[in-house]
Protein backbone atom coordinates (compact mmCIF):
# COMPACT_ATOMS: atom_id res chain seq x y z
CA UNK A 1 0.00 0.00 0.00
CA UNK A 2 1.36 3.22 -0.92
CA UNK A 3 2.99 5.43 1.39
CA UNK A 4 0.40 8.51 0.98
CA UNK A 5 -2.52 6.65 3.30
CA UNK A 6 0.24 7.15 5.98
CA UNK A 7 0.53 10.99 5.70
CA UNK A 8 -1.83 13.73 7.16
CA UNK A 9 -3.62 16.27 4.72
CA UNK A 10 -2.21 19.92 5.17
CA UNK A 11 -4.87 21.87 5.71
CA UNK A 12 -5.50 24.33 2.20
CA UNK A 13 -5.72 28.32 2.70
CA UNK A 14 -6.90 28.55 -1.34
CA UNK A 15 -5.31 31.14 -3.34
CA UNK A 16 -3.08 28.75 -4.29
CA UNK A 17 -3.03 27.03 -7.75
CA UNK A 18 -4.30 23.51 -8.50
CA UNK A 19 -1.79 20.72 -9.27
CA UNK A 20 -0.79 20.55 -13.35
CA UNK A 21 -1.03 17.99 -14.87
CA UNK A 22 2.50 16.34 -14.68
CA UNK A 23 1.98 16.99 -11.12
CA UNK A 24 -1.16 14.78 -10.86
CA UNK A 25 0.27 11.81 -13.01
CA UNK A 26 2.82 11.89 -10.68
CA UNK A 27 0.69 11.42 -7.99
CA UNK A 28 -2.10 9.10 -9.69
CA UNK A 29 1.04 6.56 -9.93
CA UNK A 30 0.43 6.24 -6.02
CA UNK A 31 -3.66 5.36 -6.46
CA UNK A 32 -3.91 3.33 -9.68
CA UNK A 33 -7.35 2.37 -9.43
CA UNK A 34 -8.40 6.11 -9.15
CA UNK A 35 -9.71 8.23 -12.63
CA UNK A 36 -9.21 12.04 -12.96
CA UNK A 37 -12.63 13.18 -13.94
CA UNK A 38 -13.66 16.83 -14.78
CA UNK A 39 -17.33 18.06 -14.32
CA UNK A 40 -17.62 22.15 -14.24
CA UNK A 41 -14.39 22.57 -15.44
CA UNK A 42 -12.82 20.73 -12.19
CA UNK A 43 -10.39 18.20 -11.67
CA UNK A 44 -11.67 15.71 -9.46
CA UNK A 45 -10.33 12.03 -8.69
CA UNK A 46 -12.54 9.68 -8.33
CA UNK A 47 -13.25 5.62 -8.17
CA UNK A 48 -16.00 3.37 -7.56
CA UNK A 49 -15.94 0.39 -4.69
CA UNK A 50 -17.88 -2.64 -5.46
CA UNK A 51 -19.47 -4.53 -2.58
CA UNK A 52 -21.63 -8.08 -2.66
CA UNK A 53 -24.44 -6.16 -0.72
CA UNK A 54 -25.45 -2.76 0.52
CA UNK A 55 -24.74 -3.46 3.87
CA UNK A 56 -20.91 -3.84 3.41
CA UNK A 57 -21.22 -0.50 0.73
CA UNK A 58 -22.92 1.14 3.86
CA UNK A 59 -19.71 0.37 6.15
CA UNK A 60 -17.59 1.71 3.64
CA UNK A 61 -19.35 4.76 3.42
CA UNK A 62 -19.12 5.59 6.94
CA UNK A 63 -15.63 4.68 7.72
CA UNK A 64 -14.74 6.82 4.60
CA UNK A 65 -16.74 9.87 6.33
CA UNK A 66 -15.23 9.01 9.92
CA UNK A 67 -11.83 9.46 7.62
CA UNK A 68 -12.86 12.70 6.38
CA UNK A 69 -13.69 14.19 9.70
CA UNK A 70 -10.49 13.15 11.18
CA UNK A 71 -8.75 14.76 8.43
CA UNK A 72 -11.42 17.38 7.41
CA UNK A 73 -11.27 17.14 3.66
CA UNK A 74 -14.94 15.19 2.82
CA UNK A 75 -15.28 13.70 0.08
CA UNK A 76 -18.92 13.40 -2.39
CA UNK A 77 -19.96 9.90 -1.54
CA UNK A 78 -22.52 8.37 -3.57
CA UNK A 79 -24.17 5.07 -2.32
CA UNK A 80 -25.75 2.31 -3.81
CA UNK A 81 -26.54 -1.59 -3.31
CA UNK A 82 -23.13 -2.91 -3.95
CA UNK A 83 -21.18 0.61 -5.12
CA UNK A 84 -19.76 3.21 -3.39
CA UNK A 85 -18.72 6.09 -5.55
CA UNK A 86 -16.00 8.50 -3.96
CA UNK A 87 -15.13 11.85 -5.71
CA UNK A 88 -11.99 14.16 -3.95
CA UNK A 89 -11.28 17.07 -4.89
CA UNK A 90 -10.20 20.30 -3.16
CA UNK A 91 -13.32 22.64 -2.84
CA UNK A 92 -11.09 25.94 -2.34
CA UNK A 93 -8.72 25.91 -5.60
CA UNK A 94 -11.44 24.18 -7.35
CA UNK A 95 -9.25 21.25 -8.59
CA UNK A 96 -6.88 18.46 -7.11
CA UNK A 97 -4.42 19.17 -4.30
CA UNK A 98 -2.00 16.33 -2.80
CA UNK A 99 -4.51 15.90 0.09
CA UNK A 100 -6.75 14.59 -1.98
CA UNK A 101 -4.33 12.00 -3.64
CA UNK A 102 -4.03 11.25 0.39
CA UNK A 103 -7.13 10.95 1.21
CA UNK A 104 -7.89 8.50 -2.04
CA UNK A 105 -4.83 6.10 -0.50
CA UNK A 106 -6.55 6.11 2.75
CA UNK A 107 -9.83 5.26 1.14
CA UNK A 108 -8.26 2.41 -0.94
CA UNK A 109 -6.50 1.08 2.49
CA UNK A 110 -10.06 0.75 3.97
CA UNK A 111 -11.83 -1.15 1.08
CA UNK A 112 -8.63 -3.92 1.18
CA UNK A 113 -10.81 -5.67 5.19
CA UNK A 114 -14.58 -4.70 3.83
CA UNK A 115 -14.18 -7.05 0.79
CA UNK A 116 -13.61 -9.76 3.17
Amino acid sequence: MTELAHQKCVACRGGEPPMSDAEIAQMKAHVPDWQVVERDGIKRLQRVFTFENFVKALDFTNRVGTIAEEEGHHPAILTEWGKVAVTWWTHKIRGLHRNDFIMAAKADRLYLPSRA
